[in-house]
């Protein structure tokens, strides 16, 4: 149990071969800091030279363990210095046949996908569920550590988003100021001719359309920030189970082609009759 334990703890730490950075199986002992009484502080380059700064609560066996490990050695030394990734996944098997480091983290991902998506989904229009989805993925690619620096673009994207929003919103102050003058003397364009009024009825609705582009762009662009660092597509791809995202989009009606797109809709196409009802 105890092992089992200590490989929970860094089983989702990335490895990697790229210069510099470092992964489960070649973590260095100035990358963990013990921090008492029971929890551990990792720092270190992960994946595409991200950095990963997260502290975790374990139990007390496994903090003396992993100060165990420290013991004797320089900030240099690597912490495990006698295991790498074959050796972490015979031992995996020794505590279930078949497990592997990508089957946990498989399971770990599939699973905590399902949950936020039960969980946080309400009655709501298709762009609120969908940023349900969005916010649940993003929550499992950081489980998972799939971070990812902020795109050159991000910047440029955003401040469109912002024109656009401005845009919206002084058409729905036009749009206001006509429903408020209703029944007064018809306005006059600049060449004197009489504008042409809009019925009530009509303003109301283009009124309420526009609102509701406000509110949708808000929604997006709250999104793209909240995004801007986490990589979105390996632990949708790689390591959740396409048959929750299938049946989540069945029970709540959202269309599946605003999650996956044509590749991914082919590539999981044997997920796609599964029942509405399926929970991971």
């Amino acid at each position: 149990m105890l092992g089992y334990q200590v490989i929970s703890v860094i089983i989702h730490l990335q490895d990697d071969d790229e210069a510099d950075t470092v992964g489960c199986c070649t973590l260095k002992v100035e990358n963990v800091t013990l921090l008492p009484p029971n929890k551990l502080q990792f720092d270190f380059l992960g994946k595409d030279s991200i950095r990963y700064f997260n502290t975790v609560e374990v139990e007390l066996p496994v903090y003396k363990v992993i100060g165990q490990f420290r013991t004797g050695k320089k900030d240099g030394d690597e912490l495990f210095g006698q295991l790498d990734t074959s050796k972490l996944n015979a031992h995996l098997k020794e505590l279930m046949p078949g497990l592997t480091a990508k089957v946990f983290r498989t399971y770990n991902a599939s699973f905590s996908l399902d949950e936020l998506l039960n969980k946080e989904t309400k009655d709501g229009n298709l762009a609120e569920k969908a940023a349900v989805y969005q916010r649940a993925n993003k929550e499992v690619a950081i489980i998972c550590n799939y971070q990812r620096s902020v795109s050159k673009s991000h910047g440029a994207q955003m401040s469109r988003l912002s024109e656009k929003m401005d845009e919206l919103k002084v058409a729905l102050l036009g749009l206001c100021l006509l429903m408020a003058k209703k029944g007064k003397p018809p306005l006059k364009d600049a060449d004197g001719k009489t504008k042409k009024n809009m019925a009530p009825e009509v303003l109301e609705k283009k009124i309420a359309q526009t609102n509701a582009k406000i509110e949708k762009m808000e929604l997006d662009m709250k999104i793209k920030e909240d995004l801007k660092t986490v990589a979105l597509g390996t632990s949708k791809i790689n390591y959740c189970d396409p048959r929750i995202i299938v049946s989540w989009c069945k029970r709540h009606e959202v269309p599946i082609e605003k999650i996956f797109n044509k590749s991914l809709l082919a590539k999981f196409a044997w997920a796609m009759d599964v029942d509405p009802s399926f929970r991971f």
